[in-house]
């Protein structure tokens, strides 16, 4: 009634108001020290949560127009575009994502990827998928592949805009020889070690190449001579020539070429003798692709004044703007390049793959949809604070996108044969049940019921607990769609394990019509079940920041001796056989799952996605 959705929006409102005063709160707070990594708790994911749902429960009022807009993420970026675009400065918004084809791409990256693509088509813009290949002993097309696969997945399209570094390695070489002529770049002839020496520290200056005088002839010469792969590696780069007194260590004399004569590129194979730096090439790439904001993330702040000082000093038709934003970091998991390769390599999983790895493509097989994932990064904003998030707000969000979307089917992980000794031999019963609880547009499903059900081992108890209202010897509960049923009697084979139960039925019960009992549980028709195998996947790691609490930060000592554990001769509805791969449903009163890309006909195999409440609660606290 009215009255009662303005009792809600009222009560919303409040509940958002606190949530957005203590994040202010907490955002002044840390302000001062913006580079100190906080933690988004157990307490703050609760609150986080609480904001998402009032700011959901306002919204969907203020599309019946009624109450206020609703207050949407801080976003300092969409701020930045909207005054450009209003002064005229750009006409046109065009970002780019640039991963270095070096990698699997993780959840960390899907930020990225939600902001620049996202910004793209908020301000009807352009954005670029771009290779930044300029390390080609790294980089391979099963990585390029697998990105491409990983972007479409979250729903993006680059269209006709998809490029390379190395499209456009004639003009890098071109832009070096015009900073050779102006004096700005000399070829360096010292050792790694050496430079490494000279380059100083964080506390003590840099200082001055031998070679940082040398002629521009000399060096130009030089530098053709490398490109030509007459120089071995190693033997010199090329550097700018900016200060090796500045406090900024990505001023002191950067090398932007480095001779690798028998490197095979992947796009251009061994073409060249000579590859750009990422910082050279990178600035350069967004002029030549007329990029209007270059977003990357914090860890580039220090190096934006070289990105800067190359768009001074080199002439392009563009000027592009480097802006950054804190990274996504997520409490129980690693989104390091490096450790994910060491659980790989190691054997802790089973691939880049595997559904328990951060990683887009172990996510999406582990069932994860994309649109929980783009939830997930817009609930968060955009801001330069570094925060580490609880995992427990990704997993609310992976439910609130399954609960809507997610059929309901019954099955029985640890199944318990239970006989209804009334039920005549060989009858069976079609029940109806929604396919889901709160879209009746989606209909009903038929579910099959026969003398011989199997019910789930944990919801019989021989000796229960004082409010366990599940079956018990002498106890009624109602069989989820079906009948009252009462346990007359208890099977135990020779060890004194219980095997079978023997009930029987109360007529006139089925549907939830007739005698009312407080326990309702899940069956499947023993004689019409599909059998298959369940893996339940949980967190990977048993500790929040895996590693910190070790003297030596081994984070493989926290990892989850339970993250898997694979259940075999599962029995589960008739209709969940006839799924495809990537079918995700709820398993109810269980979890969310998906059939896994290894089942067929007759070995189906199924993920669990997450489970329907969250279970590391107690453990976080």
């Amino acid at each position: 009634t009215q009255p009662m959705r303005a009792q809600r929006l009222c009560i919303a409102a409040l509940m958002l108001k606190a949530c957005v005063l203590r994040a202010t709160k907490l955002q002044a707070k840390l302000a001062p020290q913006a580079l100190a990594p906080c933690v988004l708790s157990r307490r703050a994911a609760r609150a986080h949560t609480t904001k998402m749902t009032a700011a959901k429960m306002i919204s969907e009022t203020t599309a019946a127009g009624e109450g206020p807009a609703p207050v949407a993420p801080a976003n300092f970026i969409r701020n930045i575009i909207k005054q450009d675009l209003t002064v005229g400065k750009h006409s046109e918004i065009v970002t780019r994502f640039p991963p270095e084809p070096n990698g699997y791409l993780h959840i960390g990256h899907a930020k990225s990827i939600c902001i620049n693509f996202g910004f793209g088509e908020e301000f009807s813009g352009r954005t670029f998928m771009r290779f930044d290949d300029t390390n080609p002993e790294k980089e391979e097309q099963e990585y390029v592949d697998a990105i491409l696969e990983d972007v479409k997945w979250l729903g993006f399209d680059w269209q006709e805009r998809l490029t390379y570094a190395s499209d456009y390695f004639d003009k890098f070489y071109e832009c070096a020889i015009q900073l050779i002529n102006e004096g700005h770049a000399y070829v360096d002839s010292l050792s790694p070690v050496q430079m490494r020496e000279y380059r100083g520290t964080l506390t003590t200056k840099g200082t001055d190449s031998p070679y940082r005088n040398r002629t521009v002839a000399e060096s130009m010469a030089l530098f053709e001579a490398m490109a030509r792969g007459e120089m071995e590696d190693g033997s010199a780069v090329l550097r700018l020539k900016i200060d090796m007194a500045s406090p900024n260590m990505n001023m002191r004399d950067p090398a932007i070429y480095r001779i690798k004569r028998d490197a095979e590129h992947p796009q251009l194979g061994n073409k060249w003798k000579v590859y750009p730096m990422y910082d050279y090439a990178h600035v350069l790439t967004d002029a030549f692709e007329g990029i209007t904001h270059s977003l990357c993330t914090t860890e580039f702040e220090a190096h934006r004044p070289l990105y800067d000082w190359v768009l001074d000093h080199v002439s392009t038709a563009s000027r592009p703007r480097q802006i950054e934003f804190s990274r996504l970091n997520l409490q129980w998991t690693v989104l390091s390049k490096r450790k994910l390769i060491t659980l790989v390599r190691e054997g802790h999983v089973s691939g880049w793959d595997d559904a328990r790895m951060p990683t887009l493509c172990g996510l999406r097989r582990r069932g994860v949809p994309p649109e929980a994932i783009s939830k997930f990064v817009q609930s968060l904003g955009v801001s330069k604070a570094e925060g580490t998030i609880d995992y427990s707000i990704f997993e609310d969000c992976i439910r609130q996108s399954l609960d809507y979307e997610a059929p309901r089917v019954m099955a029985v992980l640890k199944p318990l044969r239970l006989v209804i000794t009334s039920w005549e031999e060989g009858h069976v019963e079609m029940l109806e049940g929604a396919v889901h609880p709160k879209r009746p547009e989606l209909g009903t499903r038929k579910i099959p019921f026969s003398r011989t059900l199997l019910i789930e081992r944990s919801d019989f108890e021989e000796e229960p607990p004082k409010k366990f209202f599940r079956m018990r010897p002498g106890g009624e509960v109602r069989l989820r769609f079906g009948y009252v049923v009462k346990c007359n009697e208890v099977v135990k084979d020779d060890e004194g394990d219980v095997v079978e139960l023997r009930c029987s039925h109360e007529p006139g019960t089925a549907g939830g019509q007739g005698k009312k009992v407080k326990g309702i549980i899940h069956w499947v028709s023993e004689e019409h079940a599909a059998r298959g195998t369940v893996r339940l996947y949980d967190r990977l790691f048993k500790a929040p920041q895996p590693g910190a609490g070790h003297e030596d930060g081994d984070f493989r000592r926290d990892l989850n001796p339970n993250s898997l554990e694979v259940l075999s001769d599962c029995a589960l509805e008739p209709e969940a056989a006839t799924l495809g791969a990537g079918a995700r449903m709820q398993f109810e009163r269980t979890g969310y799952f998906c059939v896994d890309q290894d089942s067929k006909a007759g070995e189906l195999v199924f993920n669990r996605i997450v489970t329907l409440r969250d279970g590391w609660a107690k453990v976080s606290k």
